[in-house]
């Protein structure tokens, strides 16, 4: 189960950190060439996004990986479990359904890492 586990920490830290950094480093005119549905979004809100991305990113694998606080893990997989489901939502809004199943598929990954990696530690 541990290799499973990792595993899916490290395919949701590369999807979530590559697009958390195109959102922090892109200007909100090039991003939307690659995402129009942050159309509707503030180029700040944007960048909070991409922030939430890369710490969770960094979250769900460097605790783990160090073994200082991994107790941490389970946290960031809940939070990029709900930026899954953000994004989900905000392409719901705009009627753009084809992508809603790679979110269906991060919000699996995470759930199962959060399940995974609290499974043994204390309440």
């Amino acid at each position: 189960m541990n290799v499973v586990l990792w595993i899916a920490q490290i395919l949701l830290a590369v999807v979530f950190m590559a697009s958390g950094v195109l959102k922090l480093t892109q200007s909100k005119d090039a991003l939307l060439e690659r995402m129009p549905t942050l159309a509707p979004w503030r180029p700040i809100t944007i960048k909070a996004i991409g922030l939430a991305e890369v710490l969770g990113a960094i979250g769900i694998v460097v605790p783990g990986l160090i073994g200082v606080a991994p107790e941490l893990v389970p946290w960031a997989a809940l939070g990029l479990g709900c930026v899954a489901i953000g994004a989900a939502v905000a392409h719901a809004e705009q009627r753009d359904y084809k992508v809603l199943p790679v979110h269906a598929v991060l919000l699996v990954l995470a759930v199962t890492v959060m399940a995974g990696r609290s499974a043994h530690l204390p309440l």
